[in-house]
């Protein structure tokens, strides 16, 4: 039987932090850096993630070509009115209030 050898990725970093609920999010937890459709979940992982400390801002713009201003709206809208304000009828409410 062979032995297998398991190779990390080197990446700049914490591989996973423990977030305020005492969840543990790892990369792998990140939607794909291709992703294009924007659903509420994978806002707001890529939220979690920023406040966690896994990834920076910077890091998420470039990794999900994000610009400033659409960043800083999932955020806001985050810490304004929690992660449901994601979703895209609530903005829409919200944005009326």
């Amino acid at each position: 039987m062979g032995c297998k050898t398991m190779y990390l990725k080197k990446i700049q970093g914490p591989r996973s932090v423990t977030l305020p609920g005492g969840q543990i999010m790892t990369r792998a937890d990140l939607p794909d850096t291709g992703t294009t459709r924007w659903v509420a979940s994978r806002k707001a992982a890529v939220v979690r993630a920023i406040r966690g400390g896994l990834i920076t801002r910077d890091e998420a713009k470039e990794m999900y070509t994000l610009s400033d201003e659409e960043l800083e709206s999932w955020t806001s809208a985050v810490r304004r009115h929690g992660e449901t304000a994601l979703k895209t009828t609530r903005l829409q409410k919200y944005r009326q209030l």
